[in-house]
């Protein structure tokens, strides 16, 4: 495990809009699942300009799912 890298990101996952929040990352699809609560249903689903899905449940974010991850990464 790449320390440095976790101890680097560790500044922004403080700042996450939950204290406890779930991650999950499918390789085959380079899809990064972030959900800021018990993985739960939305009820609306917003797409912003970056091509990261904003996932809601009434008015409450509730997760994002995040598109072609490892191509950000090069950018």
């Amino acid at each position: 495990m790449d320390t440095a890298l976790v101890l680097g990101a560790a500044p922004y996952l403080i700042r996450f809009p939950s204290q406890r929040f779930l991650v999950d990352y499918d390789e085959q699809a380079d899809v990064l699942y972030i959900s800021f609560r018990r993985p739960q249903k939305a009820t609306d689903t917003e797409m912003t300009e970056q091509g990261i899905l904003l996932r809601y449940r009434k008015d409450e974010l509730v997760g994002m799912t995040i598109l072609d991850v490892l191509a950000r990464d090069r950018s």
